[in-house]
Parts: structure tokens; sequence; C-alpha cells
């Protein structure tokens, strides 16, 4: 997610942990303030906090097909759904959870949150029916933090070390999904999902506990890029520039969903334990990394967001209808090579597209809706993949799945290229001020160059810009509202 963009400095000039996050937002880094010693705590502590919780949340994944097959009414219905639960609890409380932090507080809100995944966990834990498992996947999801973890990080950055902030934390996601494939069937070995459970379930108490000691309490405040406004995702729910997104990432996360469904039990016909498929994702996971980064330079550098797309979703078909064929270790290996190389490709992609269309003030609304398609895929794709293989086979999933991308990838092709946009806010210091005195905010800011839309919030004392940041000038904009606010 790219929030702003400020003057540069050489790329010889930055050392190699500044210049990564930059490598996939292609944005500029500030010389504006230097990053503080509190900001630096905040992103080390969220972007940890949120690794601990998705690394419980993906390590079933791998693991759940084979491993809940022995659990007392297991089906392959029911186990797709014991995988993808989680999804529907998250999607109906991950906006109202935002919400609610708004208004008491970030921090009690995700300690909450927190409290209930561990019970979550703790229950499927001790589960002896996959119902029982089904129940503690829906109660971790219910502990949906996702939207305060982000306000809570808008709170604790400043606008121009945002980007770095938000890079950290995603980059903490890819790094956590791609540890659980190699750590849930390496667990699941030593004491089934049983022992999953606990260590999720561990994970989560000690995601308390840096809550606790080491983020800091940032004063309360509500901030639209970071967290969703209920009034404005009604009104983003009409917006059709976010619909092609918001549909692709249903489908992109059901289909995830729904191939480890039957991938397991594949790999172990082609004769690989379950303690094995570790060593299979790992390298797999690696080269599909390497390959998804000149990608997502071209989307940025080059502003060839649609053509990347449009190429990442031909891969995936084609990985798709590799699967479909699929047989023996190496046919898999290079099948889940190709699609994870375009899935990282869509997971990097998609959310800067997003930013870059949603209107000026709306970033937050626009993603809640956005992350609430996500996880209903997931559970979607828990559903339907289980339903899917029971009565298609292997071949039937995967051609099926590869028709859903496909019809996709046409709406995608249908769909304007997005400008290249990016979001600011800029705070106005001297509060109280007439309409007429709005106006001359927003006048003065919008026709500053760069600025392609601008909205003046006055209950949050702030301006919301759509820029292009290759020619916006930050510190021009707040040198032009000081000057107003003298």
């Amino acid at each position: 997610e790219i929030y702003t963009s400020f003057p540069t400095r050489r790329s010889s000039d930055l050392n190699l942990l500044e210049w990564l996050p930059n490598l996939f937002s292609m944005m500029p880094m500030s010389t504006v303030t230097n990053i503080s010693s509190t900001e630096k705590r905040a992103i080390a502590s969220l972007a940890s906090l949120y690794a601990l919780r998705m690394l419980g949340l993906f390590m079933v994944l791998p693991v759940m097909a084979i491993a809940g097959a022995g659990f007392e009414g297991a089906t392959p219905e029911l186990i797709g759904l014991a995988i993808g639960a989680y999804g529907l609890s998250q999607a109906l409380l991950q906006i109202p959870a935002g919400a609610l932090s708004d208004y008491f507080g970030r921090k009690p809100i995700i300690v909450i949150g927190l409290l209930i995944f561990a019970l979550g966990s703790f229950v499927a834990a001790n589960a002896d029916t996959i119902y029982g498992i089904i129940f503690g996947r829906f109660l971790q999801g219910c502990g949906a933090i996702a939207s305060a973890v982000m306000a809570l990080v808008s709170d604790l950055t400043r606008e121009e070390h945002r980007m770095k902030a938000m890079a950290s934390i995603g980059a903490s996601i890819g790094l956590s999904f791609s540890v659980a494939l190699v750590l849930g069937p390496v667990l699941v070995s030593f004491g089934g999902l049983q022992l999953i459970f606990i260590v999720t379930g561990i994970l989560s108490l000690a995601g308390i506990a840096l809550m606790l000691t080491a983020v800091p309490t940032p004063a309360r405040k509500k901030h639209r890029d970071g967290s969703a406004i209920i009034s404005e995702v009604f009104k983003q729910l009409g917006n059709g520039q976010l619909w092609p997104l918001n549909i692709g990432i249903f489908i992109l996360h059901a289909l995830m969903v729904a191939m480890f469904v039957s991938i397991p039990q594949q790999l172990v016909q082609a004769g690989l334990t379950l303690d094995q498929h570790a060593w299979l994702y790992l390298p797999v996971l690696l080269i599909a990394f390497v390959l998804m980064v000149p990608f997502v330079i071209i989307a940025e550098k080059k502003k060839q967001m649609k053509g990347i797309v449009i190429t990442a979703l031909g891969i995936m078909i084609l990985a798709l209808i590799l699967m479909s064929q699929a047989a023996g270790i190496w046919p898999w290996a290079i099948a889940l090579g190709v699609f994870f190389w375009a899935f990282n490709i869509m997971e990097a992609t998609l959310p800067s597209w997003l930013s870059k269309v949603a209107p000026a003030g709306a970033k937050g609304s626009a993603m809640g809706i956005y992350s609430t398609l996500q996880f209903l895929g997931a559970f979607a794709g828990g559903i339907i993949g289980g339903w899917l293989n029971n009565h298609f086979g292997i071949e039937g999933l995967f051609l099926i799945l590869a028709s859903a991308v496909f019809g996709w990838a046409l709406l995608v092709i249908v769909t304007p290229k997005p400008a290249h946009l990016n979001s600011v806010r800029v705070d106005i210091l001297n509060q109280g001020h007439s309409d007429v005195q709005h106006s001359l905010y927003l006048d003065a800011l919008i026709n500053l160059r760069g600025v392609a839309d601008a909205i003046l919030i006055a209950e949050e004392h702030a301006i919301y810009l759509k820029v292009d940041a290759s020619v916006f000038d930050y510190q021009q904009a707040m040198a032009a509202v000081n000057s107003l606010g003298e």
C-alpha cells in the first residue's frame, strides 16, 4: 500500500534496508525528517505482531486436507469448510472492529481480538471431531484485528514514513505465508493438528505481550487512509472502479484455499510424505518470489499495472491447467512454482491498484471492502474446493478454477488503466476555521502541481489528496497550509 511520495536521495545514498521497501513501491523516500526511534519501534513491533498472527492462521493450509481426514465426521466438503471457516467471521467483523477501534482505542480492540484468536486456537486443539475444528477456526476469524492494526500504523507514523511502515507489514505477511507453508508440515509430523493449534494459540498470546510491552500508545484519532469509515464504506460499494479488484481478490483467495483442499493428497500420491512437503514448498516459494520482483517493478516504475495484472492472470491460468494434468513430483513442483509466481504478482499489485483509484479520503474504506471480499473468498474457496474435488476430481477442480480466472481476466481487460496517483493526508494545525477558510485551504492545495483531487474533513482537521507523486512536492503543500493558518 503506497501512501505518499517525497523528494529523493540518489539510490547510491541508500543502504539496502532502506532500499528494499521501495523496490516494491518504487516510490521515493523522504528527506523531510529522519524516522524516529518511536516509529521504528512501532513498525517493527506491529510487523512482528501481524506475522505471528498470520503464521498461525496459515499453517493449517498445507496439512488440513490430510491430517483432518482422521477426525470424526470428516468429509471433503467439511475439511474444506474447516480450512476456510476463519474467512467468514473475519469478513463479517473486520470493518466493525476497525470502527470500534476509532472509539475505544486501537490497543484494547487488538488485545481482545488476539484473545479470541487464541481461544479459537485452543478450542481447535482440543477438538475430537471435524465440527470442533470448524468452530475453532470460526472463532479464530472472530479475532479480526487487521483493520485496527493498519489504523494503529497510521496513528504511530508520520505521513512521510508511512510508506515504509506499510511496506514492512506487507513483507511480514508474505514472509509469514511462506514460513507457514514450510512449518505446517514439519509441526504436524511431530504432533498432528493439535500441535499446530497449540503453537498458534501461544503465538497469539505472545502477540498480546508484544502489543502491551513494545507498541507505543498513540493519541486517539481517525485516519481515513488507515481505517474504514462506515458511511464511506456504503458510498464506495457503488464505486465501479473498485469492483474489478474486489471481485479479483475474492477469486484469488477462493482458488488459493480451494487448491489446498486437494494438493496435499496429490503430493502424497506422487511419493512425498506429509513431513516432506516443506522441502517442496520452500524452493518453489523462493523461486516464485525472485521471478515476481521484476514484474512488480515494471508495474510501478513503468506504469504498466494493467498489463502486468493481465500477464499474471495468463500465467495463473497456465498454472491451473498444468495442475489439472500433473502427475509426479516434478510436474507438481513446476505447476506450483508457476502458480505462486502469478499469485505473488497479484498480491503485490492489486492493493497498489486499489490505492491508486480510491478517491481522496476513501482509501481506508475501499481497502476495508477489498479485505472483506478477500476473506469471503477464502471462506467460499474452502467450501467450493471440497465440493468440486469430491464431485469432479482433481482435473475438474483445476479446470473450473482456471475458467473462473479467465472470466476475471476478461473483466480486467475491459477495465480502464489506473492513473498512478497516491494518497496523501495534510493536517491543518490551526483548528476552528470557517467554511470560507476551508475553501481557501482546498483552493491552495488543489492548484499545486501534481494534485488531482482534494477533500477536507473538518472533524479530522485534515485534507486528503490524490497526487501524482513524480511531481508533487509535499513540503510545498505544507508551506501553503501553514501560511494560511498564520
